[in-house]
């Protein structure tokens, strides 16, 4: 671990500095969004559209490559596709909810099976493996940048909006009888959504961002009560896990994404297990 924090004090290693501010900034992103994402329990819908943006970084490779739209960067495909899962996902769980999970696992599939299409007709070589788990070494100032300005409208959003955030995410039909405008609301969760899983695919890849927007969240969840408490904790939990990722990942020389990913999966069945036993407990003391 030591050597970790010695690479963070390098001068010569502006990258591992970089993935740290890169870790602690989605932090943000995931402890707000996860929170609103577990609550509503719609951990799938969120799948769904960071599956579909791989459909799109492999059009903008494709087009790229061929000469069709030179210099494509593959973020413009991503944003394309998942703004238009989450306009499709929406449009379905709002007018057509007996066919949601169908369109769900449709465009899961669809849209990882293009990303692989298209990267298989890219000429030259294009690993979809780097999209699936990222590398948050490769973090660039631009991106960082972006991901600063995305935490702050996410911020602002969730402070200016709480109440309707929090009335549609624990009961939609009451807040809907008190006229919160729960469509709306919805929706927008998912632009939003869409939005941060592009940016954090980018350095995180897609399998990092569904088990961050979930996993700390849902461990945050078991001692949280109330919707702010839980992005809060979320939000610490992820900056936790991200660091302690990043130390572990370096010491032992393995991929910095997948070693936080079982950081955050360890650290929320051991959080299971521990609520289980205690109710447990309080269920032997009654009888």
């Amino acid at each position: 671990m030591s050597g970790y924090f010695q690479a963070l004090l390098d001068p010569s290693m502006p990258f591992v500095r970089n993935a740290l501010i890169a870790g602690l900034l989605s932090a943000v992103l995931f402890g707000v969004l996860g929170a609103v994402v577990t609550v509503k329990r719609i951990a799938g819908l969120a799948g769904a559209i960071a599956h579909a943006v791989l459909g799109g970084i492999g059009l903008s490779l494709f087009l790229a490559a061929k000469g069709v739209l030179p210099g494509l960067p593959p973020i413009v495909g991503a944003l394309a596709f998942a703004l238009l899962a989450a306009a499709v996902i929406g449009f379905v769980s709002l007018r057509a909810k007996q066919r949601e999970d169908t369109v769900i696992n449709a465009i899961w599939a669809i849209g990882m099976s293009l990303g692989v299409l298209f990267i298989a007709k890219t000429p030259g070589y294009a690993d979809p493996m780097s999209y699936l788990f990222g590398n948050i070494l490769l973090v660039s100032g631009r991106d960082l940048a972006l991901l600063a300005a995305l935490d702050a409208v996410v911020l602002f959003l969730a402070w200016r909006y709480y109440p309707q955030i929090e009335a549609s995410a624990f009961d939609e039909e009451f807040a809907r009888v008190r006229g919160v405008p729960t469509d709306a609301v919805f929706v927008a969760t998912l632009a939003v959504t869409a939005v941060a899983v592009v940016l954090l695919q980018t350095f995180v890849g897609i399998v990092m961002v569904i088990a961050m927007l979930t996993l700390p969240s849902g461990t945050a969840g078991f001692a949280a009560r109330s919707l702010a408490a839980m992005m809060a904790g979320g939000a610490a939990l992820s900056a936790i896990f991200t660091v302690g990722g990043l130390a572990a990942s370096w010491s032992l020389d393995l991929p910095a994404g997948a070693v936080v990913v079982v950081i955050a999966g360890a650290a929320f069945l051991a959080a299971s297990a521990a609520v289980a036993v205690r109710a447990g407990k309080r269920r032997g003391g009654r009888a």
